[in-house]
């Protein structure tokens, strides 16, 4: 029993057992192992790195890994911001970080331990056919991973591994240093890579995706790929009402694309979260003023874009698919069907131009 003072406090608070439960201790418990840029990482001792999807969004994903919860991108739209909530206690103590802050996600960043541990327990549980997504909600090739490594033992267990089906995404060309093992992977098993490239604009880039790497080092990242033998396609997700849903602007992105070589090709529009809201319309005030009452109003009572708007765009995106011969997508999921031909050659894009105006 814990002793107490005359004023009925604690003498040693320290000893008595944590009441803290679930994802809200682990977090309490994790570890402090260095800093960044205004970002703190801790080591998370966790029980399992393959999550059951469920999805809001009708992804037909079956399972998903994240090596790492939070994002050291920052981006202003980031859907997945939500997620530091669930490290938060009822009753939080006064010591702790207030996890409903959506800007934390950015600046406290746990890093996932025993994670290829874990997931070769997990592989044996499920069916090999299932849908596995690897970057769901946090970047896997953030810049912790330079010296973290995670992703890396992630996929040294997959390289390990016989008829899976793996859909990874990333905005950086870190990607590029395990390319030795991806490859791998892709003999034996089902692979698809997916690199999301909002907009070629860097100055728009640098402000949308602050610590993100410049777009084109993606589409260096996705040519380089390419020309090692894997699928990679783009992402150009989400389109911006008013700043990048226009004709002009995903042409300009396919034509980047089709220069790339890419799989395939995607863009769907902007969804944003409550979470999510106060960090993205901030950035339209700053940058977009004239925006504002506009997003507002789309977002007022709702996450999602109208069917309406989703129809033209995607009647958009079907065009630039075609004017540059680039496979389509029809959803932005990290599926490992619906890739179009993953053996198709780089094209030289004026000849196809040529073709599909004159031919």
């Amino acid at each position: 029993m814990a002793k107490i003072n005359d004023n009925g406090s604690e003498l040693f608070p320290i000893l008595q057992p944590s009441t803290l439960t679930g994802l809200a201790k682990l977090a309490a418990e994790a570890e402090h192992v260095g800093d960044g840029h205004l970002i703190e990482f801790r080591a998370m001792e966790v029980r399992s790195v393959l999550n059951k999807s469920v999805s809001k969004r009708r992804l037909s994903l079956a399972y998903s890994i994240n090596p790492y919860r939070g994002c050291e991108f920052g981006c202003r739209y980031c859907y997945a911001r939500y997620t530091h909530e669930f490290l938060a206690a009822k009753n939080r103590p006064a010591d702790t970080p207030d996890y409903r802050d959506p800007e934390l996600f950015e600046r406290l960043i746990f890093l996932k331990e025993n994670a290829a541990w874990l997931l070769e327990q997990e592989l044996r549980k499920i069916d090999p056919a299932e849908e596995i997504a690897l970057g769901t909600a946090t970047d896997p090739y953030q810049p912790i991973e330079r010296t973290a490594r995670i992703t890396r033992s992630l996929l040294e267990v997959f390289a390990r591994k016989s008829g899976y089906r793996l859909g990874i995404i990333s905005k950086s060309q870190l990607i590029l240093r395990d390319i030795d093992l991806l490859s791998e992977i892709s003999k034996r098993n089902t692979l698809v890579l997916h690199t999301t490239i909002t907009t070629p604009d860097a100055k728009l880039a640098r402000v949308l995706e602050p610590r993100a790497p410049r777009p084109d080092l993606r589409f260096a990242a996705v040519k380089a790929l390419r020309e090692a033998g894997l699928t990679v396609g783009i992402l150009c997700s989400p389109l911006l009402p008013g700043i990048t849903d226009n004709e002009k602007a995903l042409d300009a992105m396919a034509r980047r694309a089709a220069e790339a070589g890419a799989s395939f090709f995607s863009a769907q529009p902007l969804f944003l979260k409550s979470c999510s809201r106060p960090t993205f319309l901030s950035f339209v005030q700053e940058h977009f003023p004239h925006l504002s009452a506009n997003y507002a109003k789309r977002f007022a009572g709702r996450d999602f874009a109208s069917a309406e708007y989703r129809g033209e765009l995607s009647h958009m995106v079907k065009q630039v698919c075609e004017r540059y011969g680039l496979a389509p997508r029809s959803t932005d999921a990290l599926l490992t069907r619906d890739v179009g031909n993953p053996k198709k050659p780089v094209q030289n894009v004026g000849a196809v131009v040529q073709e599909r105006l004159f031919g």
